[in-house]
């Protein structure tokens, strides 16, 4: 008897209410793959790394070790590294990639003087063409950023990806199964409409100016965005077709 396949689940950690996953769980939907979203924020429980086939850490205005402030912030870091230690697909956006670098000893720097807001042309280095998540992508990206905060130092045993005018370290992967992004992929133009504006104005920020730019690129973003998430996808299923979870 032929033992029936499941569809593999990904964990969708959110840790603000303002960084939800976007598109991601439309992009994570075609790729084959199902969601299940975790509010750590509202105090939701995280399950174990082992219950899920991939795991998505999203974005926030926090720091990975401000745990004061954030008392949820232990039990994702060793959620973090438990997938590592076990191969479980992960990918961290912004925030969640500052996490992934805190755990596997890189530097993340507080108002590091890389902000970066709105559009932004990410460039892939030449590791990045025999990476499974950007090895059909290019040489270029453009992706909406929205941080002040940065990873300055890759782990040691971290793979850097890509980079930008501004910011060194743009994307980096941990073994065979942890990447880490800077940038939201999970974010389309109409994002940035619901940014503050009173907040951006002071650092003389027009919000629809940065609209009408990312939004100029709009095409180009959807397309290389849900390639990435595909991609990371794939992984998963391949992860749960090899037994990789329960």
């Amino acid at each position: 008897m032929t033992q029936q396949r499941t569809t593999p689940t990904v964990l969708v950690v959110e840790n603000s209410a303002g960084s939800g996953p976007g598109r991601l769980l439309d992009f994570l939907a075609d790729a084959g793959v199902r969601t299940q979203v975790v509010r750590v924020h509202a105090g939701e429980p995280l399950p174990a790394a082992a219950e899920v086939e991939g795991i998505v850490l999203l974005g926030g205005g926090l720091l990975p070790d401000q745990d004061h402030d954030h008392p949820f912030l232990p039990a994702e870091r060793a959620l973090a590294r438990e997938a590592i230690d076990h191969g479980v697909p992960l990918l961290g956006i912004c925030l969640g990639m500052q996490l992934l670098a805190h755990v596997t000893e890189g530097v993340v720097t507080a108002k590091s003087g890389e902000t970066e807001r709105g559009s932004t042309a990410i460039r892939l280095l030449p590791a990045a063409a025999e990476d499974p998540l950007f090895g059909s992508l290019g040489s270029r990206l453009q992706m909406v950023q929205n941080h002040q905060d940065s990873v300055t130092t890759a782990p040691p045993s971290a793979v850097v990806l890509a980079d930008s005018d501004s910011c060194t370290v743009q994307a980096f992967r941990i073994g065979e199964s942890a990447w880490g992004v800077q940038f939201h992929p999970e974010v389309g133009a109409e994002r940035l409409l619901r940014w503050d504006e009173s907040a951006m104005s002071p650092a003389g920020l027009n919000r629809e100016q940065m609209y009408a730019e990312a939004l100029a690129h709009e095409e180009a973003n959807q397309r290389q965005s849900r390639a990435l998430i595909g991609a990371f996808a794939a992984r998963v299923r391949e992860h749960a077709e090899h037994g990789g979870s329960r």
